[in-house]
């Protein structure tokens, strides 16, 4: 049966985990440091997964012959109004405590984004995104609203869970 539920934001919920490897346990040594399993005061999250489609033109034809598969990109944005670090050192793993003397890992982790109608226990969607990477990270300290950082981040591959 398909979820044909609809939901809003305060039916969702953020978790993260370490992927394997060298990366992988760069992550978890954040994820345990500031016991962010689950990713609170999140807002504004944006998920794109973008596949390149090429076109073959003959000539002489106005219309494509034929649409071909192109690369997939999965790229997004994390909003959160919780300063406490994590998120930069997830971006920057050792080099947030200064800068290292040599190369290191960039951390590498998954996250889930899952949405569930309390009124309808049982009835999700889960999108996990697999070996995540944060590209940037921003700081914003607006006059009259509240503190925030944001980051975007890539992933390399995703998988969609439905229950009903």
């Amino acid at each position: 049966m398909a979820n044909t539920q609809v939901y809003t934001g305060a039916d969702g919920s953020i978790t993260v985990s370490a992927t394997q490897g060298h990366e992988g346990e760069a992550a978890q040594s954040v994820i345990s440091a500031f016991e962010m399993i689950a990713v609170g005061r999140v807002q504004d999250v944006r998920v794109e997964i973008v596949s390149d489609i090429r076109a073959f033109h003959e000539i002489g034809q106005r219309y494509a012959t034929e649409l071909r598969p192109g690369n997939v990109s999965i790229r997004g944005t994390i909003g959160r109004a919780m300063i406490n670090g994590a998120m930069l050192r997830l971006l920057l793993g050792e080099a947030a405590d200064g800068r290292p003397g040599q190369s290191w890992p960039q951390p590498s982790f998954n996250v889930t984004l899952q949405v569930e109608n309390a009124a309808q226990p049982g009835v999700r969607n889960a999108l996990t995104l697999h070996d995540v990477k944060l590209a940037s990270w921003t700081y914003a300290m607006p006059e009259d609203d509240f503190v925030a950082e944001s980051v975007s981040f890539q992933a390399l591959y995703a998988t969609v869970t439905d229950e009903a």
